[in-house]
C-alpha cells in the first residue's frame, strides 16, 4: 500500500503547483489591464455608396505630335592659330667714332708704354749729356720704334735742343711733339676705301691675320663703326677652319642687327667669302667685310689659300680694302708676319690691337715705315666700341701725356 500513498501525495503536490499558476496568471492579467487603457469602440462609418459606373467615352485617336523643329547647323569659325612672335633682338647704338678716339686717347695717356717713358725721362733732366742721349736712343729702340726712326729721332732731337738744351719744358715738349709726329706722318690716307669700284656693287673689305691677334673680334668692332656711320654691312664668315668663328662672328653682328654670311664648319672659305658679297650685292649694302681664317704665316699652302679667298671674291666685286689685324704687343713677331701678309694679298691698311697697357707705341711707326702702309685703327681695350680710326695727332698727344 506504500504506492498508493505515494500516489495521494504526487496529485495533492501537483494540484498545489497548477493553483499557484493559475494565481500567478490571474495576478499579472490585472496588473496588464491596470496598465493599459480601455480600447474605444470602433467608429461605425456609414456604408459607402458606389455610384453607378459612367459609361464609356468613344475613344479619340491621338493628336499626331508636332514635327521636330529642324536643328540648324552650328557653323563655328575656324580657329586662328596664335602666333606668338619670339622677342626682337636688343639692337645695340654703337659710339660715334669721334667719341671714341677721345676716350682712347684718355687710356693711352695713362698706360705705361716704353716710349711714353722714354720721352718722360728725358724731359725730366736738368742737363743732356752723350749717356743720356744713348740711353734715350736705346729706349726708343726697345719700344719696337725701329733701329732706323729711333736715330732719326734722336738725331733732330739733339739738333733741335742743343743750343737751349731743355732748361725751357714747354719748348722741349713742343720739339717732341713735332718730331714725333713726323715719324708717324699724318700726310698719310688713314680713311677706309669703302667707294665699289662698279656701281651697285658693295665696298668689300677682306681682314686677315693670324690666330690670337684678335681679328673675329676685329670685324665685329668694325661693323659697329661702320653702322655708328649710318651704313649698312653684312658680314661674310669665311674663317671655317675654326669652329667658333662664325657663331662669334653671328653673334657680333646681331647686335647691331647686321646680317652674317656663313657656311658649314669646314667648307670652302672662298666660297663663302663669294656667298657672302653676292648676298651683300643682293640686298644693296654699302659695305661686305669677310673674316678670314687665322692662318700661320709659316705654312705656304694656307697662306696660297688666302690669295685664292681675294681672287674668288672679285669674280664678284672689287676687294677696296685688304686690312692686316696685328697684335701691338708682338713686335717684331708681329713684323715678320705683316711682311709674309703684304706679299699674298696687297695690304691697303692696318689695325693695331692691344695698344694700351704695357704695349710698346712704337710698332704704329715701325709698321708704317717697313710696308708703306697707314696704320688706320686702333684698339685700346676689351669694350665693344674700343676700336677707333687711327688719330696721328692724338696719338701723339695721348703718349706725350698731354
Amino acid at each position: 500500500m506504500d504506492w498508493f500513498f505515494w500516489v495521494i501525495i504526487a496529485i495533492v503536490g501537483l494540484a498545489i503547483l497548477i493553483g499557484g499558476l493559475v494565481v500567478a496568471l490571474d495576478r499579472r492579467r490585472q496588473l496588464e489591464h491596470r496598465e493599459k487603457p480601455e480600447l474605444a469602440e470602433p467608429e461605425r462609418r456609414p456604408d459607402v455608396v458606389v455610384p453607378p459606373e459612367a459609361e464609356p467615352e468613344p475613344e479619340t485617336a491621338p493628336e499626331p505630335e508636332p514635327a521636330p523643329a529642324p536643328v540648324e547647323p552650328v557653323v563655328t569659325e575656324p580657329e586662328i592659330p596664335v602666333v606668338v612672335e619670339p622677342p626682337a633682338p636688343t639692337i645695340d647704338h654703337p659710339e660715334a667714332p669721334a667719341s671714341r678716339w677721345a676716350r682712347l686717347r684718355r687710356r693711352l695717356s695713362s698706360s705705361n708704354n716704353a716710349l711714353a717713358r722714354a720721352l718722360a725721362d728725358l724731359l725730366s733732366v736738368d742737363r743732356i749729356d752723350a749717356d743720356t742721349w744713348d740711353d734715350f736712343e736705346t729706349t726708343l729702340i726697345t719700344s719696337d720704334l725701329g733701329v732706323g726712326p729711333a736715330t732719326e729721332l734722336t738725331e733732330a732731337l739733339r739738333r733741335r735742343l742743343a743750343v737751349d738744351g731743355v732748361a725751357d719744358a714747354t719748348r722741349a715738349r713742343a720739339v717732341l711733339h713735332d718730331e714725333l709726329l713726323k715719324l708717324v706722318d699724318p700726310s698719310l690716307d688713314r680713311s677706309l676705301n669703302l667707294t665699289p669700284a662698279k656701281a651697285g656693287d658693295p665696298a668689300v673689305v677682306l681682314v686677315v691675320g693670324v690666330n690670337g691677334t684678335g681679328k673675329t673680334t676685329t670685324v665685329g668692332k668694325l661693323a659697329r663703326v661702320l653702322v655708328a656711320e649710318g651704313r649698312s654691312v653684312v658680314l661674310g664668315a669665311a674663317d671655317t677652319f675654326r669652329a667658333a668663328a662664325a657663331e662669334q662672328l653671328a653673334t657680333w653682328g646681331a647686335r647691331v642687327g647686321v646680317d652674317t654670311i656663313r657656311g658649314d664648319e669646314g667648307a670652302d672659305p672662298a666660297s663663302v667669302a663669294f656667298d657672302a658679297v653676292a648676298a651683300g650685292a643682293e640686298k644693296g649694302v654699302d659695305v661686305v667685310i669677310v673674316d678670314t681664317a687665322g692662318r700661320l704665316h709659316t705654312k705656304t699652302g694656307l697662306m696660297d689659300e688666302l690669295g685664292k679667298v681675294k681672287r674668288v671674291i672679285e669674280k664678284k666685286a672689287a676687294v677696296t680694302e685688304v686690312l692686316l689685324v696685328l697684335d701691338a704687343t708682338t713686335g717684331q713677331n708681329g713684323m715678320t708676319q705683316a711682311r709674309i701678309f703684304a706679299e699674298v694679298v696687297d695690304v691697303t691698311g692696318i689695325v693695331l690691337t692691344k695698344l694700351d697697357g704695357s704695349a710698346k707705341g712704337g710698332i704704329v711707326i715701325q709698321v708704317q715705315r717697313e710696308l708703306g702702309v697707314p696704320v688706320k685703327l686702333v684698339g685700346l681695350g676689351e669694350g665693344v666700341d674700343d676700336l677707333a680710326p687711327f688719330d696721328p695727332e692724338g696719338f701723339v698727344h695721348g703718349i706725350l701725356g698731354e
